[in-house]
């Protein structure tokens, strides 16, 4: 059976907390993730299912890309990464656009219904297994708070250099 691929987008703050999105009628919180529509390439559909699931407007230009990920026996990820300052990203004005229908009565709902920004050490308590396994074996965020951290710093000393 060949894996379906699923793109998507690590969002973390200055502080090092991922921003989670609660999968409706769900346990569990995830990043915004999906597969793509025919022909559309994995970054498209990375922007487009963060732009659906949450409503962020993501400049492709601050994106890092990660690179793909074996996830479940069915799935991979192809995930990117940025940084987003609680401002930029307000989890009080994040809105789901992308909606299903119920199982029990086929009335359309959102995807995402709630967002959260959660520390690094309690991603665990909200992920799916499958999103905690993969931080947990194969995508640090500690490291990869560092990395879009220095990322930012070398930007912003580009930046003020060309300021002078």
């Amino acid at each position: 059976m060949s894996k379906i691929t699923s793109c998507g987008v690590v969002i973390l703050n200055e502080e090092g907390e991922v921003l989670l999105a609660h999968a409706t009628e769900t346990t569990h919180w995830d990043i915004p993730k999906g597969q793509g529509d025919p022909g559309e390439s994995y970054v498209d559909t990375a922007l487009r299912e963060t732009r659906e699931e949450t409503g962020l407007q993501i400049d492709p230009t601050q994106l890092v890309d990660l690179g793909l990920f074996s996830y479940r026996h069915d799935k991979n990820l192809y995930l990117f990464a940025t940084r987003l300052s609680r401002i930029e990203a307000d989890i009080e004005r994040c809105v789901c656009v992308s909606y299903f229908p119920r199982r029990r009565d086929g009335q359309m709902i959102p995807e995402m219904d709630a967002f959260r920004w959660v520390a690094i050490r309690d991603v665990d308590a909200y992920a799916s297994s499958s999103l905690s396994r993969l931080f947990a074996q194969k995508l640090s965020l500690t490291d990869l708070h560092q990395r879009l951290s220095q990322t930012a710093d070398m930007t912003a000393a580009g930046s003020s250099a060309c300021d002078r």
